[in-house]
């Protein structure tokens, strides 16, 4: 995975920690920067000039950009796959994160200043964008791209269920978690979590993220692959909202006192 940008020492103290250490150290992802200024053909490395045609702002050039897209062929042998990172790029999702963690030769273009020449497009078989508004660069674009890309590379997580079952892996929301105590404040974790019963625990925590996803992103359920016993779950929590509505809940947990 490569990552093209004005400023390769953004990275090092997010991809160097934690997870995402681990997986490089076990040689299950690789990492590199690529300084677009180091390819710069002027004494002077100029990456950026003034927009045709007047406006505010500095346009990232072409050149030194295609040529560190080059320099990675070249040391590739074959052609990587180039995402360019911008607002107008399609909407970034777990669907996508997925999608590109199966690509063995992933570059990432993080575009600076008030833009890029249009002709770096050229470039990009795909344009994503992690959300509707602007940053000041695309490195931190990147960072998100690859952290939730890089979770769903085999190996990567400790536990290969663990992907599977975060929010939006399934077009819905993760559900509750607890852990001990089992009790704080007046608040238990419910008794089914303590019984040990993983078929019932498995229906509950389904029926939780449906109820989340309820309750929080409704839209969600528009598009999300339910199956039969799923729409079945979703009636019950729609009925135990409405009575709970109607009796004035305001917390799911339950209460000692």
């Amino acid at each position: 995975m490569y990552i093209l940008t004005l400023f390769p020492g953004m990275f090092p103290p997010v991809f160097n920690t934690s997870i995402i250490k681990r997986a490089q150290e076990q040689d299950l992802v690789r990492i590199r920067t690529v300084d677009i200024r180091g390819f710069a053909k002027d004494a002077h490395k100029t990456v950026d000039d003034y927009p045709y045609g007047g406006g505010p702002g500095m346009v990232l050039k072409p050149e030194p950009v295609y040529e560190a897209v080059d320099w990675i062929k070249q040391e590739l042998g074959r052609e990587p796959f180039v995402v360019l990172l911008t607002p107008q790029g399609r909407r970034f999702s777990a669907g996508l994160a997925r999608q590109l963690a199966q690509k063995p030769d992933l570059v990432l273009i993080a575009g600076h200043y008030e833009g890029f020449d249009e002709r770096i497009r050229c470039l990009a078989h795909m344009e994503v964008s992690v959300g509707d508004y602007v940053l000041t660069g695309g490195e931190l674009a990147a960072m998100v791209v690859l952290d939730a890309s890089i979770r769903f590379v085999p190996g990567v997580l400790g536990d290969k269920e663990s992907a599977l079952q975060d929010s939006f892996s399934d077009g819905l929301l993760e559900g509750p978690q607890y852990t001990r105590p089992a009790e704080f404040r007046g608040m238990k974790v419910p008794e089914i979590l303590l019984a040990g019963r993983h078929e019932d625990i498995s229906r509950w925590r389904r029926k939780e993220a449906i109820r989340r996803t309820l309750k929080r992103r409704p839209d969600l359920l528009e598009t999300a692959c339910l199956t039969f016993e799923d729409r079945c779950l979703l009636e019950q929590v729609i009925d135990e909202e409405k009575a709970s509505e109607a009796r004035g809940d305001n917390c799911g947990h339950h209460k000692t006192n």
